[in-house]
């Protein structure tokens, strides 16, 4: 071996040991500036809400505050693209309803595709929905809604969030489990579509959760959960599907994604944080407040999760030839 190869491996050894150092030191000092969670809904909304207890929970043991960045617009494509083109650093991250990424390819035209364009760290809980009814519709539960349905087609209502969200979808699927039309009325969120029902303009909503106090106040009628499971917060209210009439379950999940390129120490340390916020008990109460339920998965049980919802969803949107304006 002559000298001149020896001197340059010698060289090669000693900038890769640098290198590696550099990175060890450098991943030591995440985070090292704020952590910024970009939010694709209004301020006071369910997912705002999750991710403003979420970054208090972080804060202490991250070291750093966590800031909440509400960029709303095109159901999460706008601010899945502002992540997408964020530095992979490790301080900007999206925390959204799966939805981002198993129903918008479907429903948009955007140039953004989550599963292609971002890379998912973990999800950071779930809500059930609730088929709730208006207090005068004369139906006791999703039997008695199903035979009114059938009895004269196209004539019930159901309010919506809008147009391709989770609440709209979980509506269809229940349209599609039941055999049933029904119209479909979108509102500019889940708290408008609610309120028409307590009113008594449409006849039922598939509520994500924010109906709760009316439902014991007497003023809404819980005929069923949208879920596959019995909910938590009404553990005698049978699920849909144990009404006879499997196949309308969605839960709505959040999530959080990062850019592309972000180093694989930070997405593990960023879902060990997660884990460990989801278990305190101020964010176990407040998520109680919020009907949701802080839900941990691993980075490949959140993958997976994101494939079925996707297939499921995709071919729901087909089906029922769901568009949005």
């Amino acid at each position: 071996m002559s000298g001149i190869t020896r001197l340059l491996r010698h060289c090669m050894k000693a900038l890769l040991v640098t290198l590696a150092v550099t990175a060890s030191t450098a991943f030591a000092a995440y985070p090292d500036k704020p952590v910024k969670l970009v939010v694709p809904f209004a301020p006071g909304g369910g997912t705002d809400l999750i991710a403003r207890t979420l970054g208090a929970g972080m804060s202490r043991e991250l070291g750093q505050q966590v800031i909440i960045d509400n960029k709303p617009g095109a159901s999460g494509n706008i601010s899945g693209s502002e992540v997408a083109r964020a530095v992979p650093d490790g301080h900007t991250f999206l925390i959204a309803p799966t939805s981002v990424e198993t129903a918008n390819p479907s429903l948009f035209k955007a140039s953004l595709l989550p599963s292609r364009d971002l890379t998912p760290v973990a999800t950071v809980g779930r809500t059930q929905m609730y088929l709730v009814a208006k207090p005068q519709l004369p139906a006791k539960d999703v039997r008695e809604l199903v035979a009114l349905a059938r009895a004269k087609p196209g004539t019930l209502s159901y309010a919506s969030a809008g147009a391709g969200t989770p609440p709209h979808l979980a509506c269809e699927l229940f349209k599609q489990a039941t055999g049933t039309q029904v119209t479909h009325v979108p509102y500019r969120g889940a708290a408008p579509a609610l309120q028409d029902v307590l009113s008594g303009q449409a006849d039922f909503v598939c509520d994500p959760g924010i109906a709760f106090q009316h439902i014991r106040a007497g003023k809404a009628k819980l005929l069923g959960i949208v879920s596959a499971k019995r909910s938590p917060f009404f553990p005698d209210v049978p699920t849909v599907g144990e009404q006879g009439f499997p196949g309308a379950n969605l839960d709505i999940w959040f999530g959080m994604w990062a850019p592309n390129g972000t180093p694989p120490e930070v997405l593990a340390r960023m879902s060990a944080e997660l884990g460990k916020a989801l278990a305190l008990p101020t964010v176990k109460s407040r998520y109680a407040d919020l009907g949701a339920e802080p839900v941990a998965m691993s980075t490949p049980e959140f993958r997976k999760l994101l494939a079925d919802e996707g297939a499921m969803l995709s071919a729901l949107i087909a089906r029922q030839k769901i568009v949005v304006d």
